[in-house]
């Protein structure tokens, strides 16, 4: 017998204003039983559920996700993501148009926005 990863967890101040978030940032439908106030919030496409929590983050994260945009280009998820709340932490782009950004969510939590197939074939 064998495991299989149900949920990737995140604990958050605010669950449902957190999965609503990256339900923008990947363009999937939070649970339709989700509502503002819930204690938990759930991606179920992409397996993530957001939890609250009472204690706040603390250092940099052990795990996080690399983004791939699957229609843009690197720079223009980038320039999306910012206007959706994301914040700039590092810009690891070089003049050959090679690297990534790392950026953070709402809450804090870091993530990397690589390039795109189309810019990795290119």
């Amino acid at each position: 017998m064998t495991s299989a990863i149900r949920h990737v967890t995140i604990d958050c101040a605010d669950a449902y204003a957190l999965a609503d978030f990256w339900s923008q940032v990947l363009g999937l439908p939070l649970h339709e039983e989700d509502r503002p106030g819930d204690e938990e919030a759930q991606i179920e496409a992409a397996r993530l559920l957001f939890v609250t929590v009472p204690e706040v983050k603390r250092s940099k994260n052990r795990m996080h996700f690399d983004l791939q945009p699957q229609d843009r280009t690197r720079d223009e998820e980038v320039t999306r993501l910012l206007a959706l709340g994301a914040a700039l932490l590092d810009d690891q782009r070089t003049g050959d148009g090679m690297g990534w950004v790392v950026l953070t969510d709402p809450e804090g939590n870091e993530f990397c926005v690589e390039r795109s197939a189309a810019e990795r074939e290119g």
